[in-house]
């Protein structure tokens, strides 16, 4: 840009802004600025024709009045009269005041328009990018429609200089903003995307804000830019600080075009071309490396342009999740942080290790910062980083460590910010019922909870350690003397008295046998609470004492003294009322029998999705927390206590499994059963279809397998189910499957649950459990937009003769989807017979007004219908034998992907569905397997060997099965996975 010279100086702007500055009140200024205002006006409807310099000066002035807060209704046309001056000095004063002044709908957008084009056509740099500087500005739509054509014409044209190719490149962001579907880059695409190797730095940072913003839309459009990025980022990480000397910041060269690129990459999923990804890792690993260097300079500058790109790095990293070196060294490197003395790097580190604690290969480099972690949850100042600490445990937690993470966080929770207990309650109460030992243990934390922050217990916590105790004989003895102790605290909060009073009502004749606990001391602390509680826990003390009535007769006198109380019979709440009435006719009248029937025991609560899990989802916001697992704990975490089987007398008890997976969604407990008309003792009780009563319940399988039936009619469930299967689409109508769809696939054959596809518009995560030869898969579709997603349609398309092996009955999902909303779509599978080719997904919708579609592979394998088979050594090798045909063995030996590790390659053979058999190898380090695949038509029985050789980073996989093409698609789909 031409420099200013000293004789264009406005003395008289410059007397103006001194005398408006040395006003003494503001009745001053106004009256000067009013002067001022009248000689201007004067000036500009005087006959004598002004100069350039006069117009400048004045529409100077006016948009110095402005600025101050006054209004200005003229003068426009003098500035518009300055854009056709030939001076850069009036030339930029015009479209300054233009910018500031003019809005979309004034009378002279067409003269402005016109006053464009001719710059913009000039061939002047200094005057096209004054123009182009004006249209970013205003930026409304009818500067978009005029211009929108133009600007990727000057962007891309070969003689336009570096500085106008900036100002075109984010001038054509601008629009692109505000307007999308005006800027057409159909034919501009390639040519945009080649800037990336422009010469010019300036240019390639502005157009990788572009094409970044550009990418979100059509990301296939601009899949060549990922070489081009990866190419540039390779020569700036690699260059010396001298090397780029103009864009060099603190011995950073180009930090702001480093994030820039890094946060592009991202827009995608790793490069395929193995050149590329090998190039890209390489500066990936070139950043890790200079962030161990010393700094080169002691000033923050310095260490906070390096931070930025380390940081984004790091983010590229957990983006692609598919470097298990690199997760673990970006995880190392944010552990350094977590003790700096910058608190906002702590921060930083904090959040980035949340997400990397999902990493099933860097979850276990994370939980080594545990006592860093846990050491800030104690000691942090600012309470941002205390929230992102707690985030951390909750994320790192498995069932190695929740003791310890469960007993620090209830050791935070008494001198917890008020803001974020709540978020805590909900956090240890999930980690608690997730990986709970034994019941006892989790019986304890939830009572501790209350008693730390009972204010901040929310129904659904309580309402859920009613559904697991109710749901386990082995725990409700224990439960009701831990609760009767706890209720002998002189204070005792209200959600305590809750607890008490609904398991001493179910439960309390489990401990009656103890003088110390006897019914009458049971009646007599509880009733001790009833006066200091309010009317809902009243209603549920009333209950729980006719309950006692049925359970201990001896008590039924004192009771019935205590309902037939005036400040009962006669309360003014209506609910206490009634129950009060009828409790007392109904133990006065009913006989033994009839009143053993009408309160006997409750049944066990159907299974479904945890309502503390869901209630966290709500607080934490759409795309704050996922509401998938990552699946890397799938092997460990199928039972909430870790795997202990049932004893023979909870076998008809479904066992509250899964829950924290999501997988089910349970209603509130329901109270003591009352008389009709009696009303409820806990809040709205619902389910799906009759309760089984107790003794008579389905056993697990039984009840999985029931789950699977469609809905009857009057179930609400029915709402959700298709009248009848939709048409299944033939292939050719949904396209092929996105490249990755292969490699996404592999990630779910040894796992459940996890993110099966992501991008800038859409996520879909996965959950699924499979038994026998039937599945339930949840399918979670994200809105990572803020704009609505319009005719949302996902189908599952059965390619070749798979509809015969495979049923696959689908829920309707809604049409629209909002802007950081989720859907859930319901999937019942079932195998009829032995599969290779998994189904398809096709998800079409609208975003912007543009179709969007891809089709997926649906993570459906053989291999999810394993039925894990305990063998003795004998009987292995007997059967090993039998198998002996060429036919029935499948065999690869292959070379070592990922590290060597045996604690992995344990949890990979049980994720992949086999039991793995102890000593039956004379080689201890070789894995032996056994399982039979269950379908509907025949049972396939499967023997698998692997053979490591940690010297050569060799495996020999070895299967035999019954049939020869399960033997060798199960081979493929295992050898893959190591």
């Amino acid at each position: 840009m031409p420099a200013v010279s000293k004789g264009d100086g406005m003395r008289g702007l410059a007397v103006f802004i001194s005398d408006i500055r040395n006003c003494k009140s503001k009745e001053a200024e106004i009256k000067r600025i009013n002067k001022e205002l009248a000689n201007i006006r004067s000036k500009f409807k005087g006959d004598k024709a002004l100069d350039g310099y006069s117009k400048k000066k004045y529409v100077c002035k006016l948009l110095f009045i402005f600025l101050l807060g006054h209004d200005i209704d003229f003068g426009h046309m003098e500035a518009v009269n300055l854009l056709s001056s030939n001076k850069y000095t009036e030339k930029q004063i015009g479209y300054l005041f233009i910018s500031v002044l003019v809005n979309s709908n004034s009378e002279l957008i067409r003269l402005i328009n016109n006053a464009i084009k001719n710059d913009l056509a000039s061939r002047n740099p200094t005057f096209m990018c004054l123009a182009l500087h004006c249209i970013a500005n205003v930026g409304s739509r009818e500067m978009g429609e005029a211009f929108a054509a133009d600007i990727p014409r000057i962007l891309v044209a070969g003689d336009s200089m570096d500085s106008v190719k900036q100002s075109a490149a984010l001038c054509l962001l601008r629009l692109y903003k505000a307007s999308p579907d005006l800027v057409p880059m159909g034919e501009w695409t390639a040519r945009v995307v080649h800037l990336l190797n422009d010469q010019h730095m300036g240019v390639v940072t502005a157009a990788v804000s572009l094409i970044t913003c550009l990418c979100k839309k059509n990301p296939d459009d601009f899949k060549t830019c990922i070489s081009l990025a990866v190419s540039r980022l390779s020569r700036i990480v690699s260059s010396a600080s001298t090397d780029l000397q103009d864009y060099t910041y603190y011995f950073v060269p180009a930090p702001w075009l480093s994030v820039k690129l890094l946060r592009l990459l991202q827009c995608y999923p790793p490069p395929e071309d193995a050149a590329v990804k090998g190039r890209l890792v390489e500066c990936l690993e070139t950043v890790l490396n200079k962030a161990q260097e010393p700094p080169k300079s002691k000033k923050v500058q310095h260490s906070n342009a390096k931070n930025a790109i380390l940081f984004e790095t790091i983010s590229l990293i957990i983006h692609y999740d598919s470097e298990p070196n690199l997760l673990v060294r970006a995880c190392n490197q944010l552990g350094q942080f977590l003790q700096h003395r910058e608190t906002n790097l702590r921060y930083l580190a904090l959040e980035s290790m949340c997400t990397l604690a999902s990493s099933e290969f860097s979850h276990e480099a994370v939980k080594t910062h545990i006592d860093t972690v846990i050491n800030a949850l104690k000691t942090e100042r600012d309470v941002s980083v205390r929230q992102r600490a707690a985030d951390l445990l909750y994320a790192m937690c498995d069932r190695s460590n929740a003791k310890q993470i469960v007993s620090e966080m209830l050791r935070y929770l008494e001198t917890a910010d008020y803001a974020i207990r709540e978020e805590i309650v909900l956090k240890v109460a999930i980690l608690a019922e997730k990986y709970a030992v034994d019941y006892s243990w989790y019986v304890d934390t939830i009572l501790n909870l209350i008693r730390i922050a009972g204010d901040y217990v929310s129904e659904e916590v309580w309402y859920r350690v009613l559904q697991i105790v109710t749901n386990r004989d082995d725990v409700q003895g224990y439960a009701a003397k831990t609760v009767f102790e706890a209720l002998q605290a002189p204070a005792c909060h209200e959600n305590m008295v809750k607890v008490g009073g609904y398991i001493l009502g179910e439960f309390g004749n489990l401990i009656a046998g103890d003088p110390r606990s006897s019914p009458p001391v049971q009646f007599s602390l509880l009733h001790s609470k009833f006066h200091l509680c309010s009317v809902a826990t009243r209603a549920l003390l009333l209950s729980t004492y006719i309950k006692f009535i049925n359970l201990f007769p001896e008590t039924k006198a004192t009771i019935q003294g205590v309902l037939r109380a005036g400040s009962q019979l006669r309360n003014a709440d209506v609910e206490l009322q009634q129950r009060a009435v009828e409790y007392l006719t109904l133990s006065s009248v009913a006989s033994t029998d009839v009143l053993a029937t009408v309160l006997e025991e409750m049944p066990p609560f159907p299974e479904r999705e945890s309502s503390i899990l869901a209630k966290l989802k709500r607080k934490k916001g759409p795309g704050a927390a996922s509401a998938l697992d990552d699946g890397r704990r799938d092997a460990s975490s199928n039972d909430i206590n870790g795997g202990v089987e049932p004893t023979p007398s909870t076998v008809s008890t479904p066992s509250p499994s899964a829950d924290l997976l999501g997988l089910r969604a349970a209603p509130p407990p329901a109270a003591p059963q009352a008389p009709v008309g009696a009303g409820n003792l806990l809040v709205d009780v619902s389910s799906d279809g009759p309760v089984a009563q107790p003794g008579l319940g389905p056993t697990p399988e039984e009840a999985f397998l029931s789950e699977l039936e469609p809905p009857a009619p009057e179930s609400p469930m029915a709402l959700l189910a298709d009248p009848a299967p939709a048409a299944d689409p033939g292939p050719e109508d949904i396209g092929s499957p996105i490249p990755e769809a292969d490699e996404l696939l592999n990630k779910f054959v040894c796992k459940n649950n996890g993110v099966l596809f992501e991008n800038q518009l859409l996520q879909i995560g996965v959950k699924s459990e499979f038994r026998q030869n039937l599945g339930r898969m949840y399918l979670f579709y994200g809105n990572k937009t803020s704009v609505q997603f319009q005719s949302f349609t996902p189908t599952v398309v059965h390619p070749g003769d798979l509809q015969t092996q495979l049923a696959v009955q689908t829920k309707r999902v809604a049409a629209q989807v909002d802007g950081g909303a989720q859907v859930q779509q319901v999937l019942n599978i079932e195998c009829l017979r032995d599969f290779l080719t998994p189904p398809l997904l096709s998800v079409r919708f609208r975003y912007g007004g543009a179709a969007q579609s891809l089709t997926l592979k649906l993570p459906v394998t053989i291999n999810k219908f394993f039925q894990p088979t305990e063998m003795a050594a004998q009987d292995f090798f007997q059967r090993w034998k039998q198998l002996s045909l060429p036919q029935q063995e499948a065999q690869k030996i292959f070379k070592a992907t990922h590290p060597m590790d045996a604690e992995v390659t344990k949890a990979k053979l049980l994720g992949f569905g086999s039991a793995l058999l102890d000593n039956v190898d004379p080689n201890p380090e070789n894995f032996v397997g056994a399982g039979i695949i269950q379908t509907k038509a025949l049972q396939v029985g499967c023997l698998l060997r692997l053979e490591p050789n940690a010297q050569a980073q060799m495996y020999r996989l070895t299967l035999r099965t019954s049939k020869e093409p399960v033997s060798r698609h199960l081979c493929e789909l295992l050898a893959q996975q190591f």
